[in-house]
């Protein structure tokens, strides 16, 4: 008996069928505390605030039907700021007695914790890539780790005795190999990467909810300087680690890879690193009150939507440094470590694309916000000031890849070597030019 295609017919279930009842939970709890802080809050909002806040839950909506994972995630965010801002009690100086503003939910205390976080998920994804599996690696890796160790020691020495200042900050990044070295040989499955994974998540949540806790103490210093907590570098900076960490968890989650981790990781342990320094030496953490050319709507849409393409950037420069190790250990030893441990190059190549070409489009639609928002505060779309002129070189540069991809099927090695150079075009883009080159942006300096 023959069957003709005519006569089979397959039935996909529709989208909303598809969703399982706590998808729908998940939908009225967004829908209903929308609602709540409408009712509650909204004659103190404009109509710019309340369709904000609309189009930031309809967002959070959809991204908890996408990504399951989102649903926990914003749910722990929201318990642990609510915990952080009830403990407040409209007051301040609760931050210096009450036990857990004090050493865990108050902002400062939040983003500590992100840090200490994301330091030891980095060193736990390093360790999965230095797991035993011959005595071979294992002496390896114990190489590599007392190498590193040394060296990450002897650069806090000079940092701290003055001999070469500022390097005590960026040994730990180093160190952060040696423990995962040593460490590494221990195991031999992927558990110390499945525990960076539950730390990297940890550590966005603290992240996140530090800054939301942050936004309510900008109001408990003055009621007149409350704003979004994205204004200075201080506070970018840990929206930079909460982003990039949420971005790679996704594309960790739909690779089912977890050998990425260790690469994409130091980039944001390296943002860390700043974030420490310019903490503890600059005491950039203090809360002030929001500069005048600040203070606009603008700030809650342009700063979050520029970081998902620096995000984005970051993660396709660090997967391009995992490319060409992996090219470089098959061409050597098509049977030693790098070829055996890291992603397939079809796997690296694959998402260094997707976080560009997600990048890009958040960074386009940014740089159109920032246009709309200089020409309100300064009359005009562009005026060519250094870090206008310098988003543009990032923009062309991204356009420039993405061509390339689509029109001439580049891949592989030059398109590696490419995003790693874009990571240092945007970096100066993003701190360089505050550092060196000043204009209309120069209240972002360091």
């Amino acid at each position: 008996m023959s069957v003709t295609p005519d006569t089979v017919s397959t039935e996909y279930p529709g989208y909303f069928r598809r969703l399982s009842p706590i998808d729908w939970l998940w939908a009225a709890g967004v829908v209903l505390a929308t609602i709540f802080i409408l009712v509650v809050y909204g004659s103190s909002m404009d109509i710019y605030q309340s369709g904000t806040l609309v189009v930031t839950a309809a967002s959070g909506l959809w991204l908890g039907w996408f990504w399951k994972p989102f649903q926990g995630y914003a749910l722990a965010v929201t318990a642990m700021s609510l915990l952080g801002i009830f403990s407040y009690g409209g007051d301040l100086a609760n931050a210096q007695t009450h036990f857990l503003l004090k050493y865990l939910v108050s902002g400062e205390a939040a983003v500590m914790w992100m840090c200490a976080l994301l330091y030891m998920s980095t060193s736990a994804y390093l360790a999965s890539l230095f797991r035993r599996e011959s005595g071979r690696s294992v002496l390896l890796a114990l190489g590599i780790g007392g190498a590193t160790g040394a060296a990450g020691l002897l650069g806090l020495w000079l940092g701290r005795s003055g001999l070469m200042p500022g390097l005590e900050w960026v040994s730990p990044l180093v160190l952060l190999v040696a423990v995962g070295a040593l460490l590494g040989p221990i195991a031999r499955t992927d558990f110390a990467a499945r525990v960076g994974s539950v730390l990297a998540w940890c550590a966005a949540a603290f992240g996140l909810a530090g800054l939301l806790v942050r936004w309510r103490e900008t109001y408990l210093h003055d009621p007149t300087w409350g704003y979004v907590p994205v204004s200075n570098l201080w506070e970018v900076f840990v929206l930079f680690c909460v982003v990039t960490v949420l971005m790679y968890l996704y594309y960790q989650r739909r690779t089912r890879n977890l050998d990425m981790g260790g690469f994409v990781m130091m980039v944001v342990s390296a943002a860390v690193a700043f974030l420490l320094w310019y903490t503890l030496e600059r005491e950039a953490h203090v809360v002030q009150p929001l500069v005048p050319a600040l203070q606009s709507w603008w700030l809650k849409v342009h700063v979050p939507t520029n970081f998902v393409g620096y995000g984005g950037f970051a993660i396709a420069a660090m997967l391009g440094v995992a490319y060409l190790m992996r090219v470089r250990g098959e061409r050597r030893r098509p049977d030693g470590l790098l070829a055996r441990r890291l992603p397939s190059r079809e796997v690296l190549d694959d998402v260094m694309y997707k976080a560009i070409a997600i990048g890009f489009a958040f960074f386009t639609i940014a740089t159109v916000l920032g246009a709309m928002w200089a020409a309100e505060a300064w009359g005009a779309y562009w005026s060519w000031d250094p870090k206008e002129t310098w988003a543009l070189i990032v923009w062309l540069n991204y356009a420039a890849w993405l061509h390339l991809r689509f029109t001439k099927g580049w891949r592989g090695v030059p398109m590696a070597w490419w995003a790693i150079l874009g990571l240092f075009i945007t970096t100066f883009a993003f701190v360089g030019v505050n550092m060196f080159l000043g204009g209309l942006h120069s209240y972002g300096s360091l």
